[in-house]
């Protein structure tokens, strides 16, 4: 989280799908792979500017599965050069109460980072496969 200029840095340890990407893709050879000795390549590339959407997964106390998800914007600006996708995104709270609200609800270590604002797709597949849906912000 980045207090001063207001943004969440959202980074993904895998292959990226270079259809998002804003600009050229960088192959990154990495010494340390994944927290692992050895050698590996890794694809690193910020997220088209623009509007984003990521999708959560979670679970309710009675086990029933529960997605959850936000609109934002991936904002322009410089990467970490560590061989991983990650952006500069912007939700429309500040960053601390973006995590508290998001991390009220017990979400997954990972989610889903797509294109556009995709809520209304979403919630239509919520309500048609009778899963709970939380938006945060």
């Amino acid at each position: 989280m980045d207090f001063v200029e207001d943004f969440i840095l959202m980074g993904h340890d895998g292959p990226g799908h270079i259809a998002i990407s804003d600009g050229r893709p960088v192959l990154r050879g990495l010494g340390v792979y994944h927290g692992k000795r050895g050698h590996g390549v890794s694809v690193e590339f910020n997220v088209v500017t623009g509007p984003i959407t990521i999708l959560g997964l979670s679970q309710t106390a009675e086990g029933r599965l529960k997605l959850l998800a936000a609109e934002g914007e991936s904002l322009p600006g410089p990467r970490l050069e560590i061989g991983n996708t990650n952006s500069r995104l912007k939700f429309g709270l500040d960053p601390a109460e973006f995590m508290n609200r998001w991390s009220e609800h017990g979400p997954t270590h990972h989610c889903a980072l797509g294109v556009g604002h995709q809520l209304g797709k979403i919630r239509k597949l919520a309500r048609l496969m009778g899963i709970e849906l939380a938006v945060i912000g």
